[in-house]
């Protein structure tokens, strides 16, 4: 087995990106304040052809150098916006027949792995602050709480590691509708 070159990945630019068919989820960065954590969600999001980020609150924007620094040009790519209110936007989306989810550890969550998503249903997933997590009224207002389930004595992954998870969890069971 030979590690393959960067040359011989197949990756593709950013106009054939900004043109292929994306993923049907949206990621919502729900006051955000690492930007490493930022740029790693970004990074994540261009892998997986994510179709938009939106950034909420005390989130940053690009440009930022050091979001850019972990995005490697990722925040070029993907699609993002910038939105005050989390809560203004998760109704925008819900109006939009976009079902939200809010990534959280609550009462009655529905566990990633148990998770199913509809076929032709656009998504927009909800990550909350490194600390406080989503705030209580974005889980109200969202569609399900889904939770990762966890097994060890931290019960607390980090928001970049606990995106990664999600969306590639999610992307699978898409790409099998």
């Amino acid at each position: 087995m030979r590690k393959l070159k960067n040359n011989e990945l197949g990756r593709i630019s950013v106009d054939e990106f900004k043109s292929t068919k994306k993923t049907p989820l949206i990621i919502v960065l729900d006051n955000i304040r690492s930007l490493n954590n930022i740029g790693s969600v970004f990074r994540t999001s261009d892998a997986f052809l994510i179709e938009k980020i939106y950034l909420c609150g005390i989130t940053a924007t690009p440009p930022n150098r050091d979001i850019h620094k972990t995005a490697l040009g990722a925040t070029e790519s993907v699609d993002w916006e910038y939105v005050e209110d989390t809560l203004t936007l998760i109704q925008k989306l819900k109006d939009s027949k976009i079902k939200v989810l809010a990534i959280e550890q609550a009462e009655n969550s529905t566990k990633l792995d148990t998770f199913l998503p509809e076929k032709n249903q656009k998504y927009a997933i909800v990550m909350g602050n490194e600390v406080k997590g989503v705030q209580q009224e974005v889980v109200n207002a969202s569609d399900l709480c889904i939770e990762i389930p966890q097994l060890g004595t931290k019960h607390s992954l980090n928001i970049s590691v606990t995106t990664g998870v999600v969306i590639w969890d999610l992307f699978t069971k898409i790409k099998a509708l």
